[in-house]
């Protein structure tokens, strides 16, 4: 079996879930026993660190740029071509995808944000995936998908015949582990000034993210709970950046709300094991990585009890109902001020994380692709 992956994601979106799961997924491939007797073409783009590549994996050099129509349109069929490959694999929600050619393909689809919550994509996007998905999706001669929820959305909304979606859950990098609280409060002071105890938001700007619900219930908590505690929402600072400032300001939390702003990789796993737990109230997940990577890294999560959210957290998180700030609010004080509920999701945090791992996740996509083919 010859299967081609695009893995230009692996680069381009380094430090968010699709890049994380792209990267992640070519990395294990090399591992993969089930691969023995196939060989698989990745299509990449720049230097990614990957290790080096087994004798079923081969490297074939992309161009380096999300815009560059040529390379999708005449490019990448004639590759196809060339190598007689029996399956394309695109992992980044079908973006990129040929649209002349003729080799079966399988998609990752992560999710369906666009038609559930069109009011928190950009008019770009949407208009894209409205154009562009349906056809995609109905030529699909499979798909993957992240959760049993996402696989339930995409069939509803597709009319996708759900024998021919697959699930494979994702997981935390390794980097992602418990670590000494104190080094890593240290690491975090020096290289963003960051001072004090501290609730933490991982992940993007979105209005699904709920960033203003999280703002409303940490200020609900300031107002009973005195000990010093900020809320620090690490993220690449996305159009809705200016709002949640203003938000802030208003309700005079300046000194106490941090917005550091994007994180590097190699900081990340201090920036979890320096906090005292991970908020994140999402109205809207497929999967949603950082609570995973939060109980890899052994702190105690509160998240939203809607979406995939409870399938994949299930009871090892405190979960609410995000639209409730006030339940948000006191369950943060309750993390802060219950030593025997912290521990309790502490030590249930690191278990329910080792259910999780990259190798799980490579065996069931190549089941997928073996499955698609009837081999």
């Amino acid at each position: 079996m010859k299967i081609g992956i695009d893995g230009r994601a692996a680069k381009w979106y380094r430090g968010t879930g699709i890049g994380t799961y792209t990267y992640e997924l070519i990395n294990y491939f090399n591992y993969c026993h089930d691969l023995q007797n196939d060989h698989l073409f990745v299509h990449l783009c720049g230097d990614v660190n990957l290790p080096d590549y087994k004798n079923h994996v081969q490297y074939v050099p992309a161009v380096n740029s999300y815009k560059n129509n040529f390379w999708d349109e005449v490019l990448v069929p004639n590759e196809i071509d060339q190598l007689k490959l029996d399956l394309y694999h695109i992992p980044q929600n079908g973006i990129g995808m040929p649209l002349n050619q003729n080799c079966p393909y399988i998609i990752t689809l992560h999710d369906i944000i666009p038609c559930k919550l069109p009011q928190t994509v950009s008019d770009k996007f949407l208009s894209i995936f409205n154009k562009y998905m349906p056809s995609i999706i109905e030529n699909a001669k499979a798909i993957i998908t992240v959760s049993q929820f996402s696989k339930d959305d995409i069939a509803r909304e597709f009319n996708y015949d759900k024998n021919h979606i697959h699930v494979t859950h994702l997981a935390s990098e390794e980097i992602y582990k418990p670590l000494n609280k104190s080094i890593s409060k240290s690491i975090i002071k020096e290289q963003y000034n960051i001072c004090s105890d501290y609730i933490l938001y991982v992940g993007g700007f979105s209005p699904r993210k709920n960033i203003l619900g999280l703002i409303e219930a940490f200020y609900t908590l300031k107002k009973r709970y005195k000990t010093p505690i900020k809320l620090v929402i690490a993220g690449t600072k996305g159009l809705s950046y200016e709002i949640y400032k203003t938000r802030v300001h208003e309700l005079s939390l300046d000194e106490n709300v941090l917005f550091p702003g994007f994180i590097q990789l190699e900081h990340m796993p201090y920036l979890y094991n320096a906090a005292e737990f991970l908020a994140y109230p999402s109205l809207y997940e497929g999967f949603g990585l950082p609570p995973l990577e939060a109980m890899s890294c052994g702190i105690p999560v509160i998240s939203s009890n809607i979406t995939s959210i409870p399938e994949v957290l299930g009871d090892a998180a405190k979960l609410i109902n995000p639209m409730d700030f006030d339940e948000l609010s006191l369950a943060m004080e309750e993390m802060l001020t219950d030593k025997k509920l912290y521990h309790h999701y502490k030590k249930l945090s690191l278990e329910k994380a080792k259910n999780y791992s990259w190798e799980k996740t490579v065996q069931k996509t190549v089941k997928a692709y073996h499955d698609t083919l009837h081999i």
